[in-house]
């Protein structure tokens, strides 16, 4: 009797215990442990906390899913899942996407579920972005005075027209941009000039450090561009930069203010970029670059090229600058001019271009109105005794590539070719 009172006991214990197992195992456990194509049915559960591994797995698909974007992939709308955050941002400070949804719109997609699915994200980069709608520029190229319609600066005034128009044109056919939005990353390379109020966008190797000796005299800050040295411009803070000011200063510069950039045949500028950085001792193109590029492209290279980076050749240049894969990031002074000045997003006032700067410049000057005896300086104050690079030059550099390579070094720039109407540098090119 006694054995039989244990033994029932026993089984009782046992059916509590199992019962208590079965209330508190996870069910997505049991729904992994299920025969494949059969469906379990469970009540609405609270979502499960994601661990750090898996979340940072999802940070780096959408910072991927970002990037190509960015680089290109133009898409008129991207469509959330229903359960997307509205903020998404990457550890990396150059890399920093974040998808922002407005206010009204999360409003809108608590009530209705179904409708966010309807609903736009806007691609932005950088920190706690400012959004700035810009349906378009409300400040067009000065007017000539009546003195100035009878000589040389009205045919002047027909070619910025026309180099407007085929910007807007191509704008319009390669870009949608139908809800233009600009962040602080689109404007981070205008610099300021509030006394003549200008906006003039920097692009490396097309005259920004005498561009920028300009806007310093403009600003009173030096009496001539002579007096002023490379490393004053570049590493002294005097000018301020857009990307600077909040949100109401951002938009009320961009709609009042003249804008201007001005621009280089792009083979062109990318052979006097690398004639710059990695044909003389540079202390920071040299262990950054230099040696990412050697590592990756050169065969059997050397124990000292591969500790200084210094050496890098032409093709090996080339073939960093195509790699999808690169070593190391992009920069700024081989960058497309249309991802670092954004010109189907910001309405630019004036266009001028390396080929014709001293016209060009000039003019603007004298459209803004700036003191009679200031002009633009032509002189070369970095490598002074080397020649400019010229298109005998530029051609002299390619000649060493495939055709393969050229025809890739063409497509990476087509864009900066057809927006701003520079010619095939080459026959052989499609």
């Amino acid at each position: 009797m006694r054995l039989a009172c244990m033994f029932s006991f026993i089984l009782l214990f046992g059916a509590a215990g199992l019962v208590v197992f079965i209330q508190l195992q996870d069910p997505e456990d049991i729904v992994h442990q299920q025969t494949p194509g059969i469906k379990y049915n469970m009540g609405h559960q609270q979502p499960k906390k994601q661990d750090c591994a898996s979340s940072n797995n999802q940070n780096v698909r959408r910072k991927n899913s970002a990037e190509e974007l960015a680089m290109g992939n133009q898409r008129s709308s991207l469509y959330p899942p229903a359960n997307a955050p509205t903020k998404l941002q990457s550890t990396d400070r150059k890399q920093n996407i974040i998808f922002v949804m407005k206010d009204h719109q999360k409003k809108d997609a608590e009530t209705n579920p179904i409708g966010l699915h309807k609903r736009r994200r806007r691609f932005i980069i950088k920190k706690s972005p400012i959004l700035i709608a810009m349906n378009s520029s409300s400040l067009n190229l000065p007017m000539l005075k009546s003195e100035d319609r009878n000589n040389n600066w009205k045919s002047l005034y027909q070619i910025q027209r026309e180099r407007k128009r085929i910007m807007r044109d191509t704008c319009s056919k390669y870009k949608s941009n139908n809800r233009r939005i600009i962040t602080p990353y689109h404007v981070s390379r205008i610099f300021v000039e509030d006394k003549y109020r200008i906006l003039y966008c920097e692009v490396p190797k097309a005259g920004c450090s005498n561009w920028k000796r300009v806007l310093m005299v403009l600003n009173g800050l030096a009496s001539s561009t002579k007096d002023i040295q490379h490393n004053t411009v570049h590493y002294g803070n005097y000018l301020k930069r857009l990307d600077g000011f909040d949100r109401k200063g951002i938009y009320h510069r961009l709609n009042t203010y003249t804008k201007m950039l001005f621009i280089r045949e792009p083979f062109e500028k990318l052979v006097s970029a690398f004639r710059d950085k990695f044909e003389h001792p540079n202390n920071y193109y040299h262990p950054v670059f230099g040696k990412a590029i050697i590592s990756r492209y050169r065969v059997n290279a050397s124990k000292e090229a591969l500790r200084t980076g210094s050496g890098v050749k032409f093709k090996e240049f080339i073939q960093y600058l195509l790699d999808v894969h690169r070593p190391v990031g992009m920069d700024i002074h081989w960058d497309h001019v249309n991802r670092l000045c954004s010109p189907c997003l910001i309405d630019y006032d004036f266009v001028g271009k390396f080929e014709s700067m001293e016209e060009d410049a000039n003019f603007f000057l004298h459209l803004i109105g700036a003191p009679q005896n200031l002009t633009f300086p032509r002189f070369k104050d970095r490598h002074s005794n080397e020649e400019r690079t010229t298109t005998k030059i530029t051609q002299s550099y390619f000649a060493q590539l495939s055709p393969a390579q050229r025809q890739h070094s063409y497509d990476f720039y087509y864009m900066d070719y057809l927006m701003f109407n520079y010619s095939k540098p080459f026959e052989d090119l499609y």
